[in-house]
């Protein structure tokens, strides 16, 4: 098998092929390293190796699983691999060595594949876009002057750049559908609690964080979670696992559905005419397949859901910083300017302001519950705007010095009081309103890759769908995919 052929092959197709014996799993990570040599000095994608412990599972004539020998990438956030940092993106965690392999990582091996190392995420998954500090930014395969998306960029970027077929990642606030849409994969955002966390921690930001994969095609994101979804013995309560597997269910293509979509955002007053245009084809595309598709109001106000999706993200990571200080002994200059000032955000708000947000989850859980008497899905685009330029949302450098004197003398009010948040949400959310939704309801959400920009840039659609529904969801996918494939086309950045 050379490179090329190696490329053009899922997951799925390559495991066939180890089964048959016409690969083997050493040929196989040859050629993803081989790839990852090529094109990640300009991406950035994977940072850090695990080449001894690859070599040696690879080696291993033992490998079993449905995906046994395919290579795989993790992330640096919340996917710990015995032996190795997890540095979340930043300096402060840059050297502490994960005692034990986290329960998702745990269920990548025990399906068979071959994890050769980890990618790229802003500090604590903290933004929409990888460019962290420590590391520095992940850039997009399909034009590397602009984002692969976040924080999960770093998987995404490498998949898109064929350096492997899928690779893992997590949602906390659209971290899978975003850089999905970023690069033109399939990224879905499972149930609350379906997929584990675990064993060093609980639910992650109140359950509004998932673990998951992005992957090429859909049959492969089917059978990836086949391969991780489910309880262990430390959930605190009983998620219902699909009696009927993912990758069977998305054999049969749903039909009548009843779909509402919208573009508006009152975070963003003119989504891009390119996202527009994504829903279009993409509503034209399912009136084709004999669904039934209108242009409905949003079932929520987003506007308030940021803030509050906001106000809880804040708590959450001061709440990471004081734990890095605690495990690492890391000072201020361990942490991003940014990462210091939303943290002093979080504490000067208190707990109270981080209560009341979470009161007012069932508010929009109940806002979805009526639009699903009515509608099976909720479509909107991914993205408000194309993948953004490197450096667009880069805090500049005065600013940052401000906001280390702003933490170090605890003026979290101060900074409150100079309407940040707002700026904030304009900033961090304005190019992606569209995707906390399904975080703090827990419902499903996918992105699909239906839509390029006339420069050429992928701009995902997003479903969302009712609790549990995560199989329909992706028999949905599957049957776009069909409609309108979209494997077949490469970011070749090598050219």
């Amino acid at each position: 098998m050379n490179l090329d052929e190696y490329r053009r092959h899922d997951a799925t197709a390559l495991a066939e092929l180890v089964a048959t014996g016409e690969v083997t799993p050493p040929e196989l990570l040859a050629l993803a390293r081989r790839r990852a040599d090529a094109v990640n000095p300009r991406l950035n994608a994977i940072v850090r190796r695990m080449d001894d412990t690859a070599d040696a599972r690879a080696a291993d004539g033992g490998l079993s699983g449905p995906f046994a020998g395919v290579p795989f990438l993790i992330k640096d956030l919340a996917q710990e691999y015995k032996g190795y940092p997890t540095s979340s993106g930043s300096r402060s965690l840059s050297r502490h060595v994960a005692p034990e392999h986290s329960t998702v990582v745990r269920r990548f091996l025990d399906a068979g594949l071959v994890i050769f190392g980890k990618t790229n995420t802003p500090e604590f998954g903290a933004k929409g876009v990888t460019e962290p500090d420590l590391w520095g930014p992940a850039r997009n395969p399909w034009n590397t002057d602009h984002t692969p998306g976040g924080s999960s960029g770093g998987s995404a970027a490498a998949v898109a750049a064929g350096i492997v077929p899928a690779a893992g990642a997590n949602d906390g606030g659209g971290s899978i559908r975003i850089p999905a849409a970023c690069n033109g994969l399939v990224g879905l955002k499972p149930t609350r609690g379906l997929a584990p966390f675990g064993p060093a921690t609980g639910e992650s930001m109140f359950g509004m964080a998932v673990q998951g994969v992005v992957s090429r095609t859909v049959r492969d994101a089917a059978a990836l979670y086949d391969a991780i979804v489910g309880p262990t013995d430390s959930s605190v309560y009983p998620t219902p696992t699909p009696t009927t597997p993912f990758a069977q269910q998305i054999a049969t293509p749903p039909s009548g559905l009843r779909i509402g979509y919208s573009t508006s955002s009152a975070i963003t007053s003119n989504p891009d005419p390119e996202a527009i245009a994504a829903v279009d084809h993409a509503a034209k595309l399912l009136d084709g397949l004999g669904h039934h598709v209108e242009e409905v109001a949003p079932p929520y106000d987003d506007a308030a859901l940021a803030r509050d999706f906001l106000t809880i993200w804040f708590a959450v990571l001061a709440t990471e910083v004081d734990e890095a200080r605690a495990l690492t002994g890391a000072s201020d200059r361990d942490f991003e300017a940014d990462t210091l000032a939303i943290a002093e955000l979080g504490r000067s708000a208190g707990v109270i302001a981080a209560m009341s947000a979470l009161n007012k989850v069932n508010d929009y859980a109940t806002s979805l519950q009526r639009f699903h008497r009515s509608y099976d899905y909720f479509l909107t685009p991914t993205l408000a705007t194309p993948p953004l330029r490197v450096g667009a949302t880069s805090t500049p450098p005065p600013l940052q010095a401000a906001s280390r004197v702003i933490s170090k003398i605890h003026g979290g009010n101060l900074l409150a009081r100079t309407g940040i948040l707002d700026d904030l949400i304009e900033q961090s959310l304005g190019w992606v309103p569209y995707t906390q939704l399904a975080n703090l309801t827990g419902r499903p959400a996918i992105s699909v890759p239906l839509h390029w920009t006339s420069d050429g840039l992928p701009l995902g659609v997003q479903f969302v769908g009712r609790l549990g529904a995560d199989g329909d969801l992706l028999a949905l996918a599957a049957q776009l995919e069909q409609a309108a494939p979209w494997a077949h086309r490469y970011a070749d950045i090598s050219l």
